[in-house]
């Protein structure tokens, strides 16, 4: 069972997230901390007590279509109204509406609750909080009237709709279109893996779908954002009759079976009633506002997943007695956690999970300043460092729960492999992660080409001088734990400052190599971004820790930290090779010879 790391994350959000100062921002005076604390307890209760309970009954039930609706597992509609009624969709909305206007860093560590309890249940309200970011953002007024407070509410769920069967990544092949018709358009298309597209949580869905626009040219020029509801909506906010727009299948995956994910027809009749946000031609650029929200969210699940499955096989160490102790003759069988490659593991485990959580916590409190600081210098700063961090935050942590939850299956041993003792679900649960909402070969593309090339590296460079200052107030703290952490640091920041070099250097002669070498290279960036956040808790731990209250917990942050450093962190030079001309053959090889 799932019980929230509360302390962990108190701790994050203090000392990375900096919640101090963005509740000093305007706009957060409310966020204090008695209410943070009342805030991520509540959450902690709903999450353990209401939603945790239904997440192996839905991977053993599965959704399913039901006519012109989904059935969702049991408990599912029951811990989705609780989570509505307690007001959770609405936590960093705007309060114009009804949202609670509390910090993104407070909404990163709720949302990881959920998602560690419940990952299939809590995708609803992620894609919900997507499409309510895309109306407050680009609808009119009477838009955000009229869908804005129920969808906030919970009483409404959102979607967004992008993929289509020819048309995955590559979204300027889109075929669905809309055709102007008086004050909105009438859309006919498919869609496919449209996640929570259709269920039976709430009366209404508001889809948020990206089609063609008709007598626009091909290509991304000509793609327009539309809200299409479930339900017509009338102007006093009423539901009005069916819209022309269904799921007629369900897709059979490896995991998240609770998840209902759809195909949806749109006009099968006469066309589906759609509204135009934003302008025409202008849907690709609109749809990274979604976009952006759920890469962060997606990071935030692998750092969910992580956190789920170590807890799981940490419990499963401590009561699986097998073995002796190493060196022990007394025949003594101890729990395997006594085995030193099971605490090998354990500690992997944790230290990865420690690190994500960090770096995911670090982003969302980029959002907070990027958009309340007080001068537009610190926003544009905070955005820069947001848009660098996108990709890491959604490809590593999401990478590091497939790992993780494999290590986890691997401390269960063949018991892992056994569907029963509930190791699997996490493994086959977290595949999905690397994989949706941008691939996470497409986050390295966005890291190198986006990210670090489009400024000349001026972002990254200014991140990598902030990490190399820090690393020298390491030296002046007497402490063993720090010199290690401090020594691991700044090697690896050297080594990244070395490759990053070389991606600049070759971006327009090598530009082949440089996309083969990009997931190494956003593997080493991460790296040394993540033993940045250890090295900057370590530093806090180690200062709170002489203050004399709560040394274990202390001294356990001293640890993870250390082990990052001297067992994890030490990967960055591995890389190096690769990624400075070591994929070359991947371009050089013919298609005929693989």
């Amino acid at each position: 069972m799932y019980t929230a790391p509360l302390k962990d994350m108190r701790f994050v959000l203090d000392e990375i997230a900096g919640m101090e100062e963005i509740a000093a921002l305007p706009g957060y005076e409310h966020a204090s901390p008695d209410v943070v604390e009342a805030v991520l307890a509540e959450a902690a209760r709903l999450a353990g007590e209401v939603w945790a309970p239904t997440n192996k009954n839905g991977d053993l039930q599965m959704s399913k279509l039901a006519g012109e609706t989904v059935k969702t597992p049991d408990g599912f509609k029951d811990a989705y109204t609780q989570f509505a009624q307690g007001g959770w969709t609405g936590v960093t909305c705007a309060p114009d509406h009804g949202g609670q206007a509390l910090p993104h860093a407070i909404g990163m560590a709720v949302g990881e609750m959920w998602q560690a309890a419940n990952l299939a249940l809590s995708l609803c309200p992620l894609l919900s909080q997507a499409a309510i970011e895309a109306i407050e953002v680009l609808g009119t007024p009477a838009d955000k009237a009229k869908y804005l407070p129920k969808m906030i509410s919970g009483e409404w769920t959102g979607s967004m709709h992008l993929t289509e069967p020819q048309a995955g990544t590559d979204l300027a092949a889109i075929r669905t279109v809309a055709k102007k018709n008086g004050d909105h358009y009438l859309m006919k298309g498919q869609k496919i893996f449209i996640t929570w597209g259709e269920h039976d949580f709430t009366p209404n869905i508001i889809h948020l779908v990206l089609a063609r626009v008709d007598g626009l040219p091909e290509g991304n020029d000509g793609l327009g954002l539309f809200i299409v509801p479930k339900f017509l909506v009338n102007d006093d906010g009423s539901i009005g009759k069916r819209n022309d727009v269904r799921a007629v299948s369900l897709e059979h995956k490896l995991g998240i079976h609770g998840s209902p994910t759809c195909v949806m027809m749109y006009g099968e009749n006469d066309g589906a009633v759609s509204y135009l946000i934003g302008q025409p031609g202008q849907g690709l650029k609109n749809m990274f506002i979604m976009m952006n929200n759920a890469r962060l969210g997606v990071g935030q699940q692998g750092v969910a997943l992580s956190e789920a499955a170590y807890q799981h096989a940490l419990q499963y160490a401590k009561d699986r007695v097998q073995g002796m102790k190493l060196g022990d003759k007394s025949g003594k069988r101890v729990a395997i956690i006594e085995h030193p490659d099971v605490r090998r593991m354990l500690l992997t485990m944790k230290s990865n999970t420690e690190a994500s959580r960090a770096l995911a916590y670090y982003a969302a409190g980029m959002i907070d300043r990027s958009r309340h600081a007080g001068d537009e210098a610190a926003k544009a700063s905070a955005s820069a460092r947001l848009d660098l961090l996108v990709p890491l935050v959604k490809a590593w942590a999401t990478d590091l729960a497939v790992e993780t939850a494999s290590t986890g299956l691997q401390i269960h041993g063949g018991m892992g492999f056994i569907e029963e003792t509930g190791a699997a679900q996490y493994y086959r649960d977290s595949r999905i992660l690397p994989i949706y909402e941008g691939t996470n070969g497409i986050q390295a593309n966005d890291l190198v080409f986006r990210k670090v090339l489009r400024d000349g590296g001026a972002e990254a460079a200014k991140f990598m001088g902030e990490i190399k200052a820090f690393a020298k107030t390491l030296t002046q703290k007497p402490s063993d734990d720090l010199d290690v952490i401090q020594g691991s640091l700044v090697k690896a920041v050297t080594a990244l400052e070395e490759t990053t070099a070389w991606m600049l250097a070759n971006a327009k002669s090598n530009t082949d190599a440089m996309a083969a070498s990009a997931v190494p290279y956003l593997r080493q960036f991460s790296l040394v971004a993540g033993g940045y956040m250890m090295a900057r808790m370590a530093s806090s731990a180690h200062g709170a820790l002489h203050g004399g209250d709560d040394a274990n917990f202390y001294n356990t942050k001293l640890i993870t930290a250390r082990f990052f450093a001297e067992a994890l962190l030490p990967q960055v030079h591995g890389l190096s090779a690769p990624i400075m001309g070591g994929q070359k053959m991947a371009c050089a090889i013919a298609n005929d010879q693989f």
